[in-house]
């Protein structure tokens, strides 16, 4: 994942914790206290103010959104929420202050609770201090107590920025979960490239080397030792069939791999992305080729799929040989509920169509989170 993209992902993530985090510490804690006063108009003036600044502090935060509003149109929201706050210190100050509720104080912590995420840490934390301030400071008119009013809004605060905090962090070691699988995904592919790189480099080198030079000897003598030039020409054309061959069986042997090489190379990938594989294998001498290769091309479909589409965190390759054919199972726990069966269709598509021309079928099904893919080939 890139880092344009993570931090608006995260932006949500804090705008989403800070509203409902202040929001339902606001309503279900201060809101308690405008319905303790004794007169309807005074729990309707209390319950409106409560309203009023719960709604400017979601406009605020709203702002924050990335891609969202401009820098200029963010100001009118936090001046709003401003006003609100200090509009409601005469109106909630003195609710339930007769039944000992601190109404003004949670308020404060609501709104002192999200001032990092609207105006960042360090102006946030200022912010919250003159809160607190002013929390003990209407304590002290209200109740004859600021020490409580001050101290319950100050370590209130705190709590919602440290619950702010966590979700945070949680997501930062997601992304880089996220980017340590698609980090090792690409390093199992690229080492693939190398090592088919490497072989056709060795194979190659020595053979059009010698190719060259013979056919520049050719071409030096042909007019002095037309024999001679004749005999590096077939020499010449004698590496280049024999190249030719071997080049050819070294493609062949690619497509045709080991499909218990392969099925250990996908259990070593997932193990080096942090997921927990099982292998249970036992690939039989008598496996024809296409099938083995049909099954190989399964095998790493879903590994990519586990690797770059699901949240894995264990999974489990079985093959499996009776007297009805060979099966390969791979299932893996990294699906959300509900999601469809056929959700990364686009790959597992083409493995029907493949295992269809071997004479086999494509099973896919989601049970409780726990994607189960199963590829089946009858004996041939």
């Amino acid at each position: 994942m890139t880092g344009g993209r993570t931090r608006p992902d995260r932006e949500r993530v804090w705008l989403v914790t800070a509203v409902v985090a202040a929001s339902v510490l606001t309503t279900a804690v201060a809101g308690v206290g405008p319905f303790l006063e004794p007169g309807t108009g005074r729990r309707l003036a209390g319950g409106a103010v409560l309203l009023v600044v719960l709604a400017a502090q979601a406009l605020a935060l709203a702002g924050r959104i990335p891609g969202g509003t401009g820098a200029g149109r963010r100001a009118a929201p936090l001046v709003a929420l401003v006003l609100a706050t200090a509009v409601s210190v005469p109106v909630l100050a003195p609710a339930g202050t007769g039944q000992g509720w601190e109404t003004w104080a949670w308020v404060a912590a609501g709104v002192a609770g999200s001032a990092p995420f609207l105006i960042g840490w360090r102006a946030g934390a200022v912010a919250a201090v003159v809160l607190t301030a002013v929390s003990a400071v209407v304590g002290r008119w209200v109740a004859g107590d600021p020490v409580e009013y001050g101290v319950l809004t100050g370590c209130t605060a705190a709590g919602l920025m440290v619950i702010h905090l966590l979700p945070l962090r949680l997501w930062e070691l997601v992304t880089e979960a996220r980017a340590g699988r698609d980090a090792a995904a690409r390093l199992a592919a690229a080492e693939e490239r190398l090592r088919f790189a490497a072989d056709v480099h060795d194979l190659l080198g020595h053979h059009l080397t010698v190719i060259a030079l013979q056919a520049e000897l050719a071409a030096r003598t042909v007019h002095t030792a037309p024999d001679t030039a004749a005999g590096h020409a077939e020499r010449a054309r004698s590496l280049a069939a024999t190249a030719l061959a071997e080049m050819r069986r070294v493609v062949h042997g690619y497509r045709a791999v080991d499909l218990d090489a392969q099925l250990a190379a996908v259990a070593e990938v997932l193990r080096a992305s942090g997921v927990r594989c099982t292998l249970d294998t036992a690939v039989p001498a008598t496996l024809p080729a296409p099938v083995a290769e049909a099954l190989a091309a399964t095998a790493r479909e879903a590994g990519t799929n586990v690797l770059r589409h699901s949240r894995a965190r264990w999974c489990t390759i079985r093959l499996v040989q009776d007297t009805d054919g060979t099966e390969l199972t791979i299932v893996n726990d990294g699906v959300t509920r509900g999601a469809p069966a056929d959700e990364h269709s686009s790959g597992l598509r083409g493995l029907a169509d493949r295992l269809a021309a071997a004479a086999g079928s494509l099973d896919t099904t989601v049970d409780d989170g726990v994607f189960t893919l199963r590829a089946t080939v009858p004996v041939l």
